[in-house]
């Protein structure tokens, strides 16, 4: 793409985002860098309006690292609900200890050092940097790769994993200036979770889509794996959850026996399911086959 042509996708994009742009709380002008980074971690893999409710709980209840650090990491996982992948309650937990611990309790501004916390990767350390600290930094979801890939690439969808390329092509379609490259990566977010969306893009309302090389090219059908949705009933994931739910009700420890009760179509998946839970940190065995969430 020409610098000219960059332009114009630049002060499209940031007009329609100054426009449209959805009222979220770890946007707002109050946001702290713990709210950003908290909100990054919950929005992976899950819907906006799933993670509202959760993300005004949690920053009700701790609304700084240190907060959260001086409770049981079991209570994060209970707070948690039913987000899913209740790993990132762990990892927030332990994020949350080491600020506190080795950062003084303020969140690192620098993607670098974001990304020796426990459980932050490139995109989240890129993400806390750009939208907590308004840095000049590369941020590539989901939403990103798509419009990049029909806009620029003129592909329907992008590679079934992050590439290289991809992450070059972002970062050379990134304005110059901080403050407007921040807010150009939540802009391409926002356009590719309300307008270029997987399933039905709405391309009437897409400020660039007289421009949009998939769009120039007859929108050719995606011709790549098929993207299949992932199931849920009767999986190890429906089974864990179950699990976890029972624990999370809880006030106290849980005899074995309710979480038997709890998954009875599969004693072995379950057993399985509980074992995995345990590895992972997320469920604590106490003698007398009793359960619990880890510390609470």
């Amino acid at each position: 793409m020409t610098a000219a042509g960059t332009e114009v996708l630049h002060d499209r994009v940031l007009g329609w985002y100054a426009a449209h742009r959805r009222d979220l709380p770890w946007r707002r002008p109050d946001r702290t860098p713990w709210g950003v980074l908290v909100s990054e971690v919950m929005l992976q893999q899950t819907p906006v309006a799933r993670v509202l409710p959760v993300w005004e709980r949690w920053m009700t209840a701790w609304p700084t690292p240190a907060d959260l650090a001086a409770q049981p990491s079991g209570t994060a996982v209970r707070e948690w609900g039913r987000l899913g992948y209740p790993r990132r309650a762990l990892r927030l937990h332990a994020a949350a200890t080491a600020i506190r611990d080795e950062h003084g309790g303020e969140v690192p501004s620098e993607e670098a050092t974001l990304r020796t916390l426990p459980g932050i990767g490139d995109y989240t350390a890129a993400a806390v940097a750009a939208f907590a600290f308004g840095r000049r930094a590369t941020v590539v979801d989901t939403n990103v790769r798509r419009v990049h890939a029909r806009a620029v690439t003129g592909t329907a969808l992008p590679a079934p994993s992050l590439t290289r390329a991809e992450v070059e092509r972002a970062t050379r379609l990134l304005p110059p200036d901080d403050a407007e490259a921040a807010t150009w990566n939540v802009a391409v977010m926002e356009l590719g979770a309300l307008v270029c969306t997987a399933r039905a893009p709405r391309c009437g309302e897409c400020p660039v889509a007289d421009r949009c090389a998939w769009r120039l090219a007859g929108s050719p059908a995606h011709d790549g794996p098929a993207r299949r949705g992932q199931a849920w009933t009767g999986t190890d994931r429906q089974c864990r959850g179950t699990l976890l739910q029972v624990l999370r009700s809880a006030d106290g420890p849980v005899p074995g026996e309710l979480l038997r009760a709890a998954w009875q179509q599969d004693d072995l998946q379950r057993d399985r399911c509980l074992d995995a839970l345990v590895a992972e940190g997320l469920v604590e065995p106490l003698a007398g086959d009793r359960y619990r969430l880890p510390g609470t």
